[in-house]
């Protein structure tokens, strides 16, 4: 199975990478830890003066129209550097369902993102761990509007959202997407420690109301999941990309017994434990990215398998990793920690392994 990029998506990467390298070193985002802030301002300006952001936006408000594998290259750049920017947030889980499923006027509100003054997010997760396709949020409509009830839980960024795409379930009935500001009467945000420099909030709605015109079009709930999981599995392979590179650095570097760890048999299988699992999670991620690009049913089976890898495969690859530089490895002032905290973290958004082995076991039974 070939897995090399297109000339577009390459291009794409190697502008990440040159933007991503300058803006997001180990030592910026010690920076923007220190200084508290909800994302590094000047790294999110520079995506977007580089067109970064625009690439992945639809071309009616100026973007270059690139999909799901683009995303993807962009967000396992983002993951490789732990950058604490709002690029998961802001294209996989507000631009991707809006330009899928917005209206015109909802769409051509994306043109902010490409100067990076929109923010975006979603509230996929509530108390027990439910999908965006199955919430216990309701949505009820009331004359020419609609009335939101509910709670949410680690939602990134919404503090500095401009809107946060809510799913509830309609009149009892299918589930649907509205935009909501999060600054709205009824709307309380509470912050929700992660563990990590990301952001987040519990969040309550008590009787929001929203305009008609806030509601997306059918079928946004699917594509949020989708997306969701999408974006994560590549955030989680850029994680495991950057701690694996960490790490065979170190061993091939640090001395134990007058030699190399590298040098060490046990140490080289634990290594290739670490390789394997990150090819695993790849596969899954690219081939998963494809499929939703390209429209094939199948998307659903290889993003639950990534899902997987991004809760199973890929935390235990971490604690490997955390082992291989024995203590440096839980030392909060070396980066490695930062990449330990983000694979947890996305970990729990997805649910942990067991809801994605529940994922793949519902999509087996529904297939037999």
């Amino acid at each position: 199975m070939d897995f090399s990029l297109d000339e577009t998506a390459e291009e794409l990467r190697t502008l990440a990478v040159r933007v991503l390298d300058q803006e997001a070193s180990a030592g910026r985002v010690a920076e923007h830890e220190a200084g508290g802030t909800p994302y590094d301002v000047d790294a999110w300006a520079a995506m977007a003066k580089s067109g970064l952001l625009a690439a992945l936006l639809p071309s009616e408000v100026g973007g270059d129209g690139l999909g799901a594998v683009e995303l993807a290259v962009l967000l396992r750049e983002v993951g490789a550097r732990v950058a604490p920017v709002p690029a998961y947030a802001t294209l996989a889980l507000g631009a991707a369902p809006i330009a899928a499923h917005g209206t015109d006027a909802q769409r051509a509100s994306l043109a902010g993102i490409a100067d990076g003054s929109t923010i975006l997010t979603a509230a996929t997760r509530e108390p027990g761990g439910l999908d965006p396709g199955d919430p216990r949020t309701t949505a009820r409509r009331d004359g020419d509007a609609y009335v939101l009830d509910g709670v949410k839980t680690a939602v990134p960024y919404a503090a500095v959202a401009r809107h946060v795409l809510v799913p509830a379930r309609l009149d009892g009935a299918e589930a649907a997407v509205f935009l909501v500001d999060p600054h709205a009467p009824g709307v309380t945000l509470d912050a929700h420690p992660t563990g990590t420099a990301v952001p987040a909030h519990r969040m309550a709605l008590n009787g929001v109301r929203v305009a008609p015109d806030a509601a997306l079009g059918d079928g946004a709930a699917t594509t949020l999941r989708r997306f969701a999981l999408a974006g994560a599995a590549a955030l989680g392979s850029g994680v495991l990309t950057g701690a694996l590179l960490l790490t065979t650095e170190h061993v091939k570097t640090r001395e134990q017994f007058g030699r190399k760890l590298a040098q060490f048999q046990a140490v080289t299988m634990r290594v290739g434990d670490v390789y394997i699992a990150h090819r695993a999670l790849d596969a899954a991620m690219w081939g998963a990215a494809w499929r939703l690009a390209t429209g094939d049913p199948d998307a659903d089976d290889l993003l639950a398998a990534a899902a997987y890898c991004v809760t199973e495969d890929l935390v235990s690859a971490l604690y490997a990793c955390q082992h291989l530089h024995g203590g440096l490895g839980v030392d909060v002032t070396y980066p490695l920690h930062r990449y330990f905290a983000w694979g947890k973290h996305l970990s729990h958004l997805l649910g942990g392994p067991e809801a994605s082995l529940d994922a793949l076991g519902a999509l087996a039974i529904a297939r037999s």
